[in-house]
């Protein structure tokens, strides 16, 4: 250890012997004063200065220099882990399996599925009958040859399974080219629309492609109508949203009956729907959008199904008939509850899927239209996560899902809605003799000042004490409703197997207990999401699994400006500190419209010009 000090010790007096006795070369080095401008703003009466405008500019010769001397000293500062840095490396990388096949997913008569294979980054994208042959649709890696950047976007089946439609990008802008490939004969169309955004729906006709692209904000904002065989010059604009706090999206029914505009803010919705068999005419719209009501829509045989949140902040669940959109005609088909929040739905021909949210756990229920009632799917775990799983197919019994867990690898399931079975379809595959029964994990809970219990997921390799001289590693995000369930991690477990505590912070401005849990911690609210994330830990520092001197936190964009807040509140709190792309410059941004996403963003943070959010 102290060798490797004199060392930085040494580097650090060349570097302060160059600047010394060359000062011109410091002076290059340091960058022109005159490429830092600071930017000066007048808001509610007060002048503010910003002495980091200038970072912002990424084609100043000062910006470069300056990123480079930070890197230099990260070097610096570093140079002493060269060694556990290769060895951490080839243990993370030698617990994935890189050459694997994903499950087989059915959609008619073919199964679609992909395989990775080792020292390919990308993935290579096939089907195959029951006769067994399998087909190459996609090759990734081939696409990537030669390119600094790639990345697939869509890749839409139409309904006959004729055609796909898939996207590129290839500057990592997040706008895609989007190409049509004919699988009868694996030929591309002539077909190309350059930059589009992410969604992109098929006409049942084969022959339309609706697809949305960005404003210069990066905002999704207009859906297009494109005929195979045209040029993109020609496609129609059929819809636009001037709202700059609204994003639109396109998607379809798992029945295929019909296709849906969705425009939405995070506190408002709107759709507009067509019937996919007759994708040449106009979209109707179902509800206009109302200040703080948000709806979903979904349909099954002749009526539509609402997921919305009037008069209900943790939503309900209603129905209307397909020829009446009226809200006078909606019919409530589950009830608000205070206490389960109503996530989504999933409609098949004979079961609905029903995702909620009991006590900061997501769960999943069946419903039965033949018999009426619903059936719980058990977990076979106490604390978990599951996410969706694709499922084409409309007429069908089976319901695929993916869980895991803080201690058990990704796994697929196949749950039978019919007699309520549940099978193991596969677990991934963790590499280097990993066993989950070396491993505990559990749910905790802290208690904030104002009484609210703040839930904490934790794990940990057996055999701990809890003496107070555990290193432990906190994380947290804390916003936008987003939801940190207690998920599975193969590198995670470099830092299990070296003592390590890892934890999960449930705070509120995230939606683990609720929209309430939400609401509770964003706009003015959101210091509720700062002191939770102190009180936790305080509450894992008392319970003896750490202590000050070995507390390590981290958060990432939202949950960077956590990082950065909590910090300041209690600096005497955390040995170490993660902030990772770090949001922590809020009033610039906010008060800076041309920043993509800032208006958006408003129903989150608040807007700076208004005195009360300022």
């Amino acid at each position: 250890m102290f060798k490797h000090l004199r060392i930085k010790i040494l580097i650090f007096a060349c570097f302060l012997f160059i600047f010394i006795i060359f000062p011109n070369f410091a002076e290059g080095i340091l960058a022109p004063v005159a490429n830092r401008i600071p930017k000066k703003y007048t808001i509610h009466g007060k002048t503010v200065v910003d002495n980091y405008f200038w970072l912002r500019e990424k084609k100043n010769p000062a910006v470069i220099q300056y990123l480079n001397m930070e890197n230099a000293y990260s070097d610096i500062m570093l140079f002493d882990t060269k060694k556990l840095q290769k060895n951490l490396y080839k243990e993370m990388v030698g617990r994935i399996k890189e050459t694997d096949l994903s499950v087989p997913v059915r959609r008619g008569d073919y199964y679609y599925f992909n395989k990775t294979k080792k020292d390919k980054q990308y993935k290579y994208r096939y089907r195959k009958k029951n006769d067994g042959i399998e087909e190459l649709l996609l090759d990734e890696n081939k696409l990537a040859e030669g390119k600094d950047y790639f990345s697939l976007g869509v890749f839409k089946i139409t309904p006959s399974q004729k055609f796909v439609a898939y996207s590129v990008d290839t500057t990592g802008r997040e706008k895609f080219t989007l190409y049509i490939k004919d699988l009868s004969n694996g030929k591309l169309l002539a077909d190309q629309i350059p930059d589009i955004a992410y969604s992109v729906e098929w006409g049942n006709d084969e022959k339309t492609i609706f697809y949305t692209v960005l404003d210069k904000a990066e905002r999704p904002y207009r859906v297009y109508r494109h005929t195979v065989g045209y040029s993109s010059t020609e496609d129609e604009l059929i819809y636009e949203e001037k709202d700059e706090a609204f994003h639109v999206y396109i998607g379809k029914t798992r029945c295929n009956s019909y296709i849906f505009i969705s425009s939405g803010s995070s506190t408002s919705s709107e759709y507009w729907i067509l019937d996919a068999d007759k994708p040449e005419e106009k979209f109707n719209l179902f509800s206009k959008r109302e200040k703080d009501i948000e709806y979903e829509l979904d349909f099954h045989e002749n009526e539509f199904y609402i997921i919305t949140n009037e008069n209900a902040v943790n939503f309900k669940l209603m129905r209307t008939p397909e020829n009446n959109f009226s809200k006078s005609a909606w019919k409530e088909f589950m009830p608000y509850s205070e206490k389960v929040k109503l996530d989504a739905i999933d409609v098949f021909k004979d079961y609905m899927v029903i995702y909620e949210r009991r006590q900061g756990f997501k769960t999943l229920m069946v419903f039965n239209y033949a018999t009426g009632k619903s059936t719980d799917v058990k977990f076979p775990e106490p604390v978990y996560e599951y996410w969706y799983s694709s499922n084409p197919e409309y007429v069908t019994d089976i319901f695929r899902f993916n869980y895991n867990s803080l201690v058990t690898p990704k796994t697929v399931y196949d749950y039978n809605m019919k007699n309520g079975s549940l099978k193991l379809i596969k677990q991934y595959e963790v590499l280097g003799g990993y066993r989950k029964e070396d491993y505990i994990s559990k749910r905790l809970s802290a208690v904030a000042k104002d009484g609210t219990e703040i839930p904490i997921s934790v794990v940990y390799k057996k055999g701990l004490v809890k003496n107070g001289k555990n290193p432990l590693f906190l994380y947290a995000y804390g916003a936008y409703g987003s939801c940190i369930d207690p998920y599975f991690s193969s590198s995670r477990l470099s830092l299990l197997d070296r003592g390590f505590v890892f934890a999960i912070a449930h705070i509120r401005g995230g939606g683990e207990m609720g929209r309430p849990w939400y609401d509770g911690g964003k706009l003015l609210n959101k210091k509720n999401t700062f002191t939770d994330f102190i009180t936790c830990a305080e509450s894992l520092i008392n319970s003896k699994y750490t202590s000050k001197r070995k507390l390590v936190i981290q958060g990432e964009s939202a949950g960077g400006l956590l990082m950065g807040a909590v910090t300041n509140m209690r600096p005497d709190l955390f040995k170490a500190v993660i902030a990772k792309v770090p949001f922590v410059d809020v009033m610039n941004t906010m008060l800076d419209a041309s920043i993509p996403l800032t208006v958006t963003e408003y129903e989150e943070w608040g807007n700076p010009n208004k005195k009360i959010f300022y």
